[in-house]
């Protein structure tokens, strides 16, 4: 089974992290018994489950992307003022 990155593990709800550790634990149930044609779809529904988390991760990605583009841009406009000085 292919585990999610540990940033997209710790934005997942409480209801989220349960079902995904516990389909984690049916898939590689499923591979210790070389059962990969059902593995594979538990790996699809993990895959599915943990979309809303990799958009939140993406959004806290872009808030901060824009916290930094509206302090350089607070660093310009100081500079600006202190050369009009």
């Amino acid at each position: 089974m292919r585990h999610c990155s540990v940033q997209v593990r710790g934005l997942l709800t409480r209801d989220e992290l349960d079902r995904y550790n516990g389909l984690i634990e049916a898939g590689s149930f499923l591979e210790s018994q070389q059962r990969y044609d059902l593995a594979y779809h538990v790996q699809k529904e993990i895959d599915t489950l943990i979309l809303p988390a990799i958009e939140r991760l993406k959004e806290k990605s872009r808030d901060r992307d824009r916290a930094t583009a509206e302090f350089l841009e607070s660093l310009k406009r100081l500079e600006q003022e202190e050369d009009e000085d």
